[in-house]
């Protein structure tokens, strides 16, 4: 397709092709103001130009899609949905809006011989059905509203073992009363003030998987806001913040923690007790164990998310806790003690 044949969004919403998301906004609203529907009913073109605003502020105020746009055109849709990512390099001769698997024509004869070129089949079974399907049949697919963030904090056990939790989130909605445009009879919307948009708090449920990290970002499909024309909702991302615990460090999959080991059991050999995320269990301290040494508790840190089953390790650094408020015989043993290694 000829790229004076493409429809020109950034021409119909009256921006340049770098354009801000700031200037898209404002051009959006100023343009569904002037041309909504409710202010112009003695206009029957303008629902059609309204109609031809929504359609291009959806496409260039989601970034994959302008991408998409910007890089084959009024073809976007069917080089998204076969896995393009509009990041492709252009081949030689390629122009923005126009497919990198194009067909160019030479004459001969004076007739149009088409040259598909290395790529041409391979475009072709790209989008098989008898050949390449038509821009209409794509944009029937309904288009996908706005992906919203929102930080949620964890605990540490809940990031141990997972869990099912619920979150609050605000999602900005199209305002039912103007439906996005911001106006109604001419007049600035009372439900959204102008805006286009109205704010609902919702209840999500969310599943934490075991071994969640801080800064992980778990997608709930569909929970997000629906599009301006009501097509399909986005998407929730939650980014996690697992909250600190007084017990571990976290260094990836494994934890640190700090033991006490009373001296006598330090020098004479012992038993001590090591916390782990599921429990104390029993650590045999050797005789003579220095103080800062460190065991390893393999299989006693974090569940590693990608491996089921598996865990991290426990490092567990010794703290030697010295005797206070030592009687007379006590420190007279300690003298003895000192006295038999040379006054060391």
């Amino acid at each position: 397709m000829a790229s004076s044949q493409l429809k020109d969004h950034y021409q119909t919403l009256g921006v340049s092709r770098t354009a801000t998301e700031k200037e898209l906004k404002a051009a959006f609203r100023k343009l569904a103001r002037k041309y909504h529907p409710d202010t112009n009913k003695d206009n029957p073109e303008a629902e059609e130009q309204f109609k031809q605003i929504n359609e291009a502020y959806e496409v260039l105020s989601d970034e994959q899609d302008r991408k998409l746009y910007d890089r084959y055109g009024d073809e976007w849709r069917a080089y998204r949905d076969a896995g393009f990512t509009g990041d492709e390099p252009r081949s030689q001769g390629q122009t923005a809006g126009q497919p990198p698997f194009y067909r160019s024509y030479s004459y001969e004869g004076g007739a149009e011989q088409p040259d598909e070129g290395m790529f041409g089949s391979i475009f072709e079974n790209l989008f098989s059905r008898g050949g390449r399907p038509s821009t209409t049949e794509y944009s029937r697919r309904p288009a996908k509203g706005t992906d919203l963030e929102q930080s949620i904090d964890v605990t540490f056990d809940e990031a141990f073992r997972g869990t099912q939790r619920r979150f609050d989130i605000q999602s900005p909605e199209v305002c039912p009363t103007c439906h996005g445009s911001g106006v109604v009879r001419g007049a600035i919307c009372p439900t959204c003030d102008g805006t286009g948009t109205v704010s609902r708090a919702r209840t999500i449920e969310v599943s934490i998987p075991a071994g969640v990290t801080s800064g992980q970002r778990i997608r709930v499909k569909g929970q997000g806001s629906p599009s301006a024309s009501g097509g399909l909702a986005g998407d929730v991302f939650l980014i996690v913040n697992v909250l600190p615990d007084s017990r571990f460090e976290r260094d990836g999959t494994n934890l640190r923690t700090t033991i006490d080991v009373p001296l006598l059991d330090a020098v004479l050999g012992g038993e001590a007790h090591v916390p782990t995320p599921s429990g104390r269990v029993a650590l045999t301290i050797p005789a003579e164990t220095q103080n800062g040494r460190v065991f390893r508790l393999r299989g006693q840190g974090m569940p590693k998310l990608k491996t089921k089953g598996e865990r991290g390790d426990l490092l567990a650094t010794v703290r030697v806790i010295l005797p206070q408020h030592l009687s007379e015989q006590e420190l007279a043993l300690f003298q003895q003690l000192r006295d038999l290694h040379g006054g060391r």
